[in-house]
């Protein structure tokens, strides 16, 4: 039996060259970056190196990069970070309601610690409203956090434009104040943050461009190493360090860095910002093909997500009547790997917060499943999970007590 992976929004597997960078690293360049020998700094060359990487992946300055253990990190050190490093000068924040539990978990953590936050809605396709955004920016929200795109659905967020609306409410304030008690004075709140982690790797990232001062990433999404991510700070930014110890990382985030991980991120990096163009291409064409295929031939499905502003590589379908979790261990059971929404909240039972933000009742929000594609994803493989697809769709409604 043939096995075909279709969840490489969960994870993705190491590029053979990006291993192939990392394995010295293991066994005979091992010295600790932090020692002043020469086998200390052969790895500390070789993380600078790497960070040079990540940064002209992303249009940034090596110097902005601060290497995590993943997205996970990244997004704590920014959310935490920041509201810790502002609290004297706000407590409220902004988020999306359909934001990865990376970023609702410590908000709820930073809720306990005093700090308000407004959750803000979406429309039926995951796009935040914007009007709502300028309504509740008040003068002590300290920070933004609305992520690029999301992991489940696909829905690309217009991040220029809130980019924009934020530049403008902090020269209002600035206005305001220069005009009443310092002059020239430039706030530098609210911190626009975003969580990258599905598009750095997916789609061209700037940093500049997109106008945000703190950026999410984690290197095996995108065919680099688990344990190893970063968190871009805009230079000028000053957030409270999230790890205390040692010195590391200039001081923001102290533990012995994962040299193996971070070459291996860095190999990821710089593959990626040369093949970037091809693959995009290569898996839009897969993915509409995909899409139109499967609306085609299987009745009363729904295409979840923006139709056009969605990640290359993404689908979501709810497919009536029949429970996700089904037809995921039936497709397992055929070599095909999907998932029914984030990998990291798998154990749960409960329906999709992103589906029932997009308005979706729990019986449809049970019903769906996410399809991600990757470097090695051929339409074969697409072929071969339509025809599985319609025969176990319609084995389940045929004993399904609600189609």
């Amino acid at each position: 039996m043939s096995k075909i992976y279709l969840d490489y929004a969960a994870t993705t597997p190491t590029d053979p060259r990006v291993l192939k960078a990392m394995e010295p690293y293991f066994c005979q360049k091992f010295g600790n970056p932090s020692s002043i020998h020469s086998f200390g700094q052969e790895t500390r060359k070789a993380i600078e190196k790497a960070r040079q990487q990540v940064a002209d992946l992303i249009g940034a300055h090596s110097e902005e990069i601060v290497f995590t253990s993943g997205g996970t990190e990244a997004n704590n050190f920014a959310l935490k970070g920041a509201a810790y490093a502002l609290k004297d000068k706000g407590n409220h924040i902004i988020v999306s309601t359909i934001e990865h539990h990376a970023i609702l978990e410590p908000c709820k953590f930073l809720e306990k610690q005093g700090f308000k936050v407004t959750y803000l809605s979406v429309d039926r396709d995951g796009i935040i409203n914007i009007n709502e955004l300028k309504r509740v920016l008040r003068p002590e929200t300290i920070l933004v956090s609305i992520m690029h795109a999301n992991n489940e659905i696909g829905t690309i967020q217009p991040i220029a434009e809130i980019a924009n609306i934020i530049r403008n409410f902090r020269n209002s304030k600035s206005e305001t104040l220069n005009s009443k008690q310092i002059p020239n004075f430039k706030f530098q709140t609210p911190l626009f943050h975003t969580d990258a982690v599905q598009t750095v790797g997916h789609l061209p990232i700037d940093v500049g461009k997109l106008g945000v001062d703190l950026l999410s990433i984690s290197a095996h999404k995108f065919y680099g190493p688990k344990g190893v991510g970063a968190l871009y700070i805009r230079k000028g930014i000053k957030i409270e360090s999230f790890l205390h110890g040692g010195e590391q990382e200039r001081n923001r985030r102290a533990s012995t860095e994962n040299v193996p991980g971070i070459v291996g991120f860095g190999q990821a990096a710089e593959l990626v910002k040369k093949e970037i163009k091809k693959e995009i291409k290569q898996l839009t064409g897969l993915r509409d093909y995909f899409i139109k295929k499967n609306l085609a031939e299987i009745k009363d499905v729904q295409l979840n997500g923006d139709p056009i502003q969605r990640l290359p590589n993404n689908i979501n379908f709810s497919i009536k009547g029949v429970e996700g979790e089904a037809m995921l261990l039936s497709l397992d059971q055929d070599g095909i790997a999907c998932s029914t929404g984030s990998a990291c909240s798998s154990s749960t039972l409960e329906p999709s917060h992103v589906l029932l933000a997009l308005g979706l009742s729990e019986e449809v929000a049970h019903s769906s499943l996410r399809f991600s594609l990757g470097r090695y994803t051929t339409k074969k493989d697409l072929d071969y999970t339509i025809e599985k697809l319609k025969i176990i769709v319609n084995r389940l409604r045929k004993i399904s007590p609600i189609y």
